[in-house]
């Protein structure tokens, strides 16, 4: 995966800069020391690793833009950092530049359960936003696979989803307000504690930007109320064309589950041996999960079930009590680390149209024998957000090149059936160079020009997102 020759120039200010963010910054916030900066080197994409000339970790939106400030005084490149959990490579550095890490804003700075709405710092987790308000009977929805770990500020750049965003949506479906800081140090305030804002849709640009626009430091969430009851069911099939096909009809009937996930055989198996589920012995596995009443639940199932016993199941089995529906979603959550402890693997991000699922499941498969690697399915089928696992091997000289190549089939598979290149993971590196599939010349030229507006020195995780053969004049602005 290219990068662009780090600039000599930029990395013999090393000392200077570091001089200066020490005189904005604590002592301890400011990691110079090459083996400490390789904390910093990659994110979830591990296959590509890079230390950064300086790690810096703020604590407050004035320190955040003092850092933007200084850097983009002095011309050097920036990239934002949530918790690193970025499957894309959105994170990954360059030799010269800054990594500006969120971690330390992580507080909670206003809960207002009159108007459904909490603000925090963007270092806090996905999981801790639930965490704070769950006592009063609230939640947070979007729910990312990674949400013990990953930031809000990630879960912004990314524009993240979850399991449970069938119905209540991915990020930008629960994002009020943010608090940005631009790469020349200037802050500003979008949206707010309010169901919309006027003029120009500036969040919606925030919101899966990848970080190249600003840093986020604060963000306004919705919360909503815990449902009174929800209950999954598990559905087993013999083939993954058949699971799809039944994906297919339950949204075409109108049912609207919270959450509908697939799983395949060798995902089946993997999570099993990790979580003791109880799962099926099967090829494909739907979870699919719903939510109000027992009345409501007990009717919704009931027509999912009907729908799937048309596709001749091999098992139907509702959760009995608090306990199985937990085992459930243990083993699905379970999913990437189960799949890890028994295999390298990459994790894919498409998104198809749901009615294309028994189609591109099947090509898949071909596309897995014809490349001669091993390929485990786990998404979000409500949606069709795909999360392909093409298993490898890193040790042997070729595997990850032949991996990169039938992940770029997959994706323009994905393209071709009217989908696109990502759902929730972003575009970064992984994906920087198949952009061109989707969009022309035109569509990234208009692309570019936002960035041109918002960061005109292209100092903001430039190498990232658009072909570094389109972006090589603004970058060189």
């Amino acid at each position: 995966m290219h990068m662009p020759t780090p600039d000599a120039r930029i990395m013999a200010l090393k000392a200077a800069l570091a001089a200066r963010l020490r005189a904005v910054l604590p002592a301890d916030a400011v990691i110079d020391d090459l083996a400490e900066t390789r904390a910093y080197e990659c994110d979830g994409l591990s296959a590509y690793k890079c230390p950064p000339m300086l790690a810096v970790l703020p604590a407050t939106t004035a320190e955040v833009s003092d850092v933007l400030r200084i850097c983009h005084e002095m011309n050097v490149p920036v990239v934002p950092r949530g918790s690193g959990t970025s499957l894309a490579g959105g994170a990954m550095p360059t030799a010269d530049s800054v990594v500006l890490g969120v971690a330390r804003l992580n507080a909670v700075l206003e809960t207002d359960y009159a108007d459904r709405i909490i603000r925090v710092q963007s270092g806090r987790t996905n999981l801790s936003v639930t965490g704070a308000v769950a006592e009063d009977g609230f939640f947070y929805a979007p729910d990312p696979s990674s949400q013990l770990a990953c930031a809000i500020a990630g879960n912004v750049a990314m524009n993240s989803g979850g399991a449970h965003c069938l119905k209540y949506g991915v990020t930008t479906n629960n994002l009020l307000g943010v608090t940005l800081v631009l790469m020349d140090g200037t802050v500003v305030e979008l949206g707010g504690g309010h169901l919309d804002a006027g003029e120009l849709d500036l969040l919606g640009v925030i919101c899966g930007s990848e970080g190249q626009l600003g840093v986020v430091t604060e963000a306004t969430l919705r919360i909503l109320a815990k449902p009174e009851g929800a209950r999954p069911v598990l559905i087993g099939f013999d083939s993954n064309a058949v699971a799809g096909a039944c994906v297919s009809d339950i949204i075409k009937a109108g049912v609207l589950p919270v959450a509908i996930e697939f799983m395949d055989r060798p995902c089946i198996v993997a999570c099993e041996a990790f979580a003791k589920a109880g799962y099926p012995d099967c090829e494909a596995l739907l979870i699919v999960e719903v939510e109000g009443s027992d009345a409501e639940i007990d009717h919704q199932l009931g027509l999912i079930s009907a729908i799937a016993q048309r596709h001749d199941p091999v098992e139907v089995r509702e959760a009995r009590d608090a306990d199985e529906a937990a085992r459930i979603w243990l083993g699905r959550k379970s999913a990437f680390g189960a799949m890890g402890q028994i295999n390298d693997y990459m994790c894919l991000d498409g998104t198809i149209p749901v009615t294309e699922l028994p189609r591109v499941l099947d090509r898949i498969g071909a596309l897995s024998q014809e490349y001669g690697l091993d390929v485990a399915n786990v998404f979000h089928a409500g949606d069709g957000n795909m999360h392909p696992l093409i298993l490898y091997d890193a040790n042997t000289p070729g595997q990850l090149e032949l991996c990169e190549a039938l992940g770029a089939a997959i994706l323009k598979l994905c393209v071709e059936v009217g989908g696109c290149l990502t759902g929730e993971h972003g575009v970064g590196i992984e994906k920087r160079d198949l952009m061109a599939v989707q969009f022309d010349p035109a569509d990234l030229t208009a692309q570019m020009a936002v960035k041109d507006v918002f960061d005109p020195k292209w100092l903001l995780n430039a190498a990232k997102v658009f072909p570094l053969d389109a972006s090589a004049t603004h970058r060189a602005a």
